[in-house]
């Protein structure tokens, strides 16, 4: 193991062990450093590994710090690796967003709330009939979100926001050149809405999987 490595996970016992507790100051570097038998160069690279996928923060004059761990801000870093996708992934994007995107549509179903309701009619009668494509991906993402918030989940939240990303160009590329890709998913919003007014768990999850399955199908057939 490199002795970086070693460092990270030297830190990283301290934290899942609840030596250090989340918005702990960590000590100072000579005393961590001696503590944790590591030299100050590599306890500082570790810092800074840490740091970078947001599990400390470094606050320049005052500390050191533990952040809050909270799931959003850690998966935050999930954010960053999936925008180094190649283009051939772009299928297994959607294939993990197929299997949690109707999960999580399924858990908002019983936990949504009138306004949230509200909120996801507004965005469809704002589209009009006949948006742009732009338009109505800009949508999909915030449709989606909102829903996905209203699950109560924070991680499914973060990871589904990551995994979107990647399969928005794709969601264009359809609706340019797919005869009736506007319409379809115009449809599939409003029927996904419907079941969750309905506060139908299987209905939600059955439309929500045929949204996310029709991008991907039509993907399959055109590379």
């Amino acid at each position: 193991m490199a002795v970086t490595d070693e460092a990270i996970e030297k830190i990283k016992g301290m934290i899942v062990s609840g030596a250090l507790r989340p918005g702990d100051r960590l000590p100072k570097e000579s005393e961590l450093a001696a503590e944790l038998g590591l030299s100050r160069n590599s306890l500082r690279e570790a810092v800074r590994a840490l740091s970078l996928i947001r599990i400390l923060d470094v606050r320049q004059g005052d500390g050191t710090y533990v952040t809050s761990l909270d799931p959003q801000l850690l998966l935050e870093a999930l954010s960053f690796v999936v925008d180094f996708h190649r283009d051939d992934t772009v299928l297994e994007f959607l294939a993990v967003r197929r299997i949690l995107e109707p999960a999580a549509t399924a858990m908002a179903s019983s936990l949504i709330d009138d306004d949230q309701l509200e909120a996801l009619s507004a965005q469809l009668e704002a589209l009009g009939p006949e948006p742009s494509v732009e338009e109505l991906v800009a949508c999909d993402l915030e449709f989606h979100r909102g829903i996905v918030q209203a699950s109560g989940n924070s991680v499914l939240c973060s990871l589904l926001d990551g995994l979107s990303g990647p399969t928005t160009r794709a969601r264009v590329w359809r609706g340019l050149t797919q005869e009736d890709a506007v319409s379809r998913t115009l449809h599939e919003h409003r029927m996904i809405l419907n079941a969750l007014r309905d506060r139908d768990a299987e209905a939600a999850r059955s439309w929500a999987t045929v949204h996310v399955a029709s991008v991907e199908q039509w993907l399959r057939s055109t590379l």
